[in-house]
């Protein structure tokens, strides 16, 4: 495995409650990162989000070391498997069908990445020079700028930014796409994080968080950059920012 270094925060925004919810899970044959932001009235967002991480991770013993025989199939069966477990822990709480949350789930291992999401929080794989890739969100505006009738920077305060045709809940409608990617290079920067952040973060902003050394305070500053942007209507913002060191 590779030396991995990690910096991560949440900030409640402006809103009433904090809804994003982010857990990590280190094994000697993978590392694990897992961003969820929760949908829903009252608190049922908010409980969407952790129960999904914990019943994510609490299953990360079970799957993590079989992941290699099938990786994308594993990751489906391991989705639905936390679903499940999810559910279980609704079990008399009126709230569970209104209960919905976003995830982005990294999953770093020495042969490969895998990502899987599902909603609008984002993973961005970035070196000094570029993004080289990111999550394509399950919105409206995705869908208008994959159609070429919205530009990329323009997603963000797009009115109908918030519209989602996909995220998770008890009912289990909806999979996660599950992307095999080619194994990190040391150096590679991974960013997880819900949109309240990548909202009003700029594309050199990212790639500035790729160049130099890792430092918590360079991640707060541009949070708190991104909350000064959305003047006044900031949403819940969280992030994971990830560097991939050399082999140990």
């Amino acid at each position: 495995m590779f030396k991995i270094d990690i910096h991560q925060l949440t900030s409640i925004g402006d809103k009433a409650n904090n809804q994003d919810y982010m857990l990590s899970k280190f094994d000697k044959e993978f590392a694990l990162f897992i961003v969820a932001d929760g949908l829903g009235g009252h608190k049922a967002g908010e409980i969407a989000s952790r129960y999904f991480c914990h019943s994510f991770v609490t299953l990360a013993s079970k799957f993590g070391p079989v992941v290699k025989k099938a990786p994308k199939k594993v990751v489906l069966m391991w989705f639905n498997a936390a679903v499940k477990l999810m559910a279980h822990a609704f079990i008399d709480n009126p709230d569970a069908q209104k209960s919905h949350t976003t995830c982005v789930i990294l999953l770093v291992m020495e042969d490969y990445v895998i990502a899987a999401h599902c909603g609008d929080s984002r993973i961005y794989r970035i070196n000094d020079e570029r993004i080289l890739w990111r999550t394509k969100d399950h919105s409206v505006p995705q869908k208008l700028m994959d159609e070429g009738a919205l530009l990329e920077h323009r997603m963000g305060t797009h009115p109908e930014q918030n519209q989602l045709t996909r995220s998770v809940n008890i009912a289990n409608k909806f999979a996660p796409d599950v992307h095999i990617y080619p194994a990190p290079e040391p150096g590679d920067t991974f960013i997880l994080c819900t949109d309240g952040f990548w909202e009003f973060t700029k594309e050199y902003e990212l790639i500035g968080l790729a160049s130099g050394e890792m430092d918590k305070s360079r991640l707060l500053k541009q949070a708190k950059m991104a909350h000064l942007r959305a003047n006044g209507h900031g949403d819940n913002l969280t992030a994971q920012w990830i560097r991939i060191g050399h082999k140990i």
